[in-house]
């Protein structure tokens, strides 16, 4: 009943050839990848066809049907019948935003911002039917469409609310709420580093000088003392207030030259690689020994450093180095050594929770390439817990972002048993029964 036929041997496709930033409000439509549009005060086309978003990061393969005068965004296709095929474009609608998440992740390149190129676009292959197979399940695809559309974006509310969890998870941790039974069980022991975090920093600022007295590392430049409007809520009993750099043994900036990489060698971790409080090694890119033994020079990276972005889309987030394997860091990022492998993974969920990201994201500089500087996150002021505490905190997230983790599994399991409608429905379709 069907073929299958490439997007090329379809359609005749253009790249769109506007701006967002400088379409000028007029009578005409401004496609846009995003659901909503703009209007613009000149048009390029008067026909019906289908938009495809090709570049644009949170709308990536997003596809629009529109039917009279239009200018498109510069980052989507412009789709039109072949003139010898008679294609009904809403059936078409259906059908590419159907595949639109298999499209992505078979076709989308690109490391801080994916897009998908014009020959590998139009080099996939889309199911090609008679026009009146087209008509005949244009309505039920439709039907279908809307129903999977509806459970997609329950599951997907879903995960915001699991996500919005994993956010308070991390600022209750912070503030001392996730251990409030524990202290009435361990009370605050002055002097001991323990169970007094007076005492901690007191401890971390001694062990310090001693390595810039011997030489092992450099003197930094003093911190500004936290002031009350600094502080933006009230710690439990033994905890203190402290700059990021207080505590840490060293912090380094990624070498700022563009990596040159190569086909294997080292690991050289790139923003895609940080995740909330680890690494993901994926996607991974590698350097040679000459190119990592200069992007190591300042410090070497080694398991239970915090790895920060500083840089970019992916701006605030930060893992720690959970792995002995030799890494180097490639651009938007920085490197912070603590003295405790506790102490690391309790100030990367201080980084991540909601209170930093407002606070040091809030700071963003550049209009091209958004950043913070090194300086403001080493300032950006953190609450310390006693040691003891430290440790029972790690262990309580830890618990809690493992239930939290399988929820989001569970719902990701379920999104992807509905989609099996849809393909159910276009399997029926291509076959002709």
């Amino acid at each position: 009943m069907g073929e299958w036929l490439r997007i090329a041997d379809l359609f005749d496709f253009e790249k769109g050839s506007l701006q967002s930033s400088k379409c000028t409000p007029g009578e005409f439509t401004f496609i846009t990848a995003a659901e909503e549009w703009k209007t613009h005060n000149e048009f390029t086309h008067d026909c019906e066809a289908l938009i495809f978003a090709m570049g644009a990061s949170g709308s990536l393969g997003r596809t629009h049907y529109f039917n009279g005068k239009f200018i498109s965004s510069d980052l989507c296709f412009i789709l039109q019948p072949k003139k010898h095929l008679k294609l009904d474009l809403t059936f078409y609608y259906y059908i590419f935003n159907f595949l639109r998440a298999e499209i992505v992740s078979k076709l989308a390149k690109g490391t801080s911002k994916l897009a998908i190129n014009q020959k590998s676009f139009g080099d996939y292959k889309l199911p090609y039917f008679d026009y009146d197979h087209q008509l005949f399940f244009r309505g039920k695809l439709k039907n279908i469409g809307g129903i999977t559309s509806e459970i997609g974006n329950e599951f997907d509310e879903q995960l915001t609310h699991l996500n919005q969890l994993r956010q308070a998870v991390l600022q209750e941790a912070i503030e001392g709420k996730l251990t409030a039974e524990w202290r009435k069980q361990f009370p605050l022991v002055k002097g001991d580093p323990k169970y007094d975090a007076s005492a901690l920093l007191a401890q971390i600022k001694t062990e310090k000088a001693r390595l810039v007295k011997e030489g092992k590392i450099r003197k930094e430049k003093l911190l500004p003392a936290i002031t009350n409007a600094d502080v933006p809520f009230e710690l439990p009993e033994g905890w203190e207030w402290c700059r990021l750099g207080e505590v840490s043994e060293q912090y380094v900036d990624c070498p700022h030259a563009t990596p040159h990489y190569t086909s294997d060698g080292y690991i050289c971790l790139r923003a895609p690689n940080i995740v909330e409080g680890k690494l993901l090694f994926k996607e991974i890119r590698y350097v040679s020994a000459d190119e990592f033994e200069k992007r190591i020079q300042r410090l070497r990276p080694r398991r239970n450093d915090l790895v920060y972005i500083r840089e970019g889309g992916r701006l605030g987030i930060a893992g720690i180095i959970d792995s002995d394997d030799s890494v180097c860091l490639g651009q938007r990022l920085m490197l912070v050594r603590f003295f405790e492998s506790t102490t690391a993974i309790l100030m990367a969920n201080a980084l991540n929770s909601p209170q930093a990201f407002k606070g040091i994201v809030g700071k963003t500089i550049g209009a091209a390439s958004p950043h913070v500087n090194v300086r403001d996150v080493i300032a950006y002021p953190v609450p310390l817990p006693p040691l003891a505490e430290q440790q029972a905190i790690v262990a309580r997230v830890e618990s809690l972002m493992a239930v939290i983790d399988e929820l989001v599994k569970q719902v990701a399991e379920r999104k992807e048993q509905a989609q099996l409608l849809m393909k159910t429905v276009l399997r029926e379709a291509f076959d002709g029964n």
